[in-house]
């Protein structure tokens, strides 16, 4: 596949889980190298789509692919270890510490001792993570400290995406806004791949190169965010955005 194609490719998916169809016939090519934020109210199919990309949880209808390749039962696996996934609460394992959170698939697939401290060493820099606090385990860190642990596990095989769900949600301002900073110097640095999912268009304006504003299990409207403000597609776009804290020009002076 040409490295300009998508990485990330959603052709006519849709899912029921019940009566309550969260996602209906999504068409959605998200590019490399770019950060694209989906948001929507709760209950539009955001995190349902994201758990789609990575084959968490398969289509009723549809394909999903990934570098073009469709994902299937019997490639996901495969697959997955080419994504890396950071979830809202970290998802660590307790009984693990944090270095042990981090190396685990890495051993698991018997990556050398020196390969995986070194790559270690770099997750460490990279994310402003204190050393001496590899040892301890995840009760013992702050919920700050959680989410970067997370986001290193999610680095550790230097995966060609990165997808993230509401990671900084359950934190407090200041540590939300601390790491709020570190992400976009991460994604900048990397220039990976990232999909993210939000509920705040003003965390959206900050990451998002490319916005994905859902409804209902549809895609409302895609694209930059001068796009939104300045040409929207329906009248939700311009009532969503104007619900969120801030106005037009706040959400432009964010995005910079």
């Amino acid at each position: 596949m040409s490295s300009a194609g998508p990485v990330f490719e959603l052709r006519a998916v849709a899912k029921k889980f019940g009566p309550t169809r969260a996602v209906h016939r999504i068409d959605l090519a998200i590019p490399p190298g770019r950060s694209t934020l989906l948001i929507g109210p709760s209950g539009c199919g955001k995190s349902t789509l994201l758990r789609l990309m990575i084959g968490l949880i398969k289509p009723d209808a549809g394909d999903v692919r990934f570098e073009g390749a469709a994902i299937t039962p019997q490639n996901v696996l495969t697959l997955r270890r080419r994504m890396g996934y950071v979830i809202q609460d970290g998802g660590l394992f307790p009984h693990l510490t944090a270095r042990g959170n981090v190396t685990l698939m890495a051993r698991y697939l018997g990556q050398r001792e020196h390969d995986v401290q070194a790559r270690l060493d770099e997750l460490v820099e990279l994310t402003r993570f204190p050393p001496d606090a590899l040892e301890r385990y995840p009760a013992q860190l702050s919920g700050g400290q959680r989410q970067r642990v997370s986001l290193m596990r999610a680095l550790m095989l230097d995966p060609q995406a990165l997808l993230l769900d509401e990671p900084l949600a359950a934190l407090d301002p200041m540590i939300r806004s601390e790491l709020q900073t570190d992400l976009r110097r991460i994604f900048q640095t990397l220039k990976k791949t990232v999909v993210m999912v939000t509920h705040d268009m003003g965390e959206a304006a900050y990451f998002g190169d490319v916005i994905v504003l859902m409804r209902a299990g549809s895609v409302v409207q895609r694209g930059a965010l001068e796009d939104l403000i300045d040409s929207p597609a329906d009248p939700f776009v311009s009532k969503f955005i104007n619900a969120q804290r801030g106005s037009a020009a706040w959400l432009r002076e964010t995005a910079r």
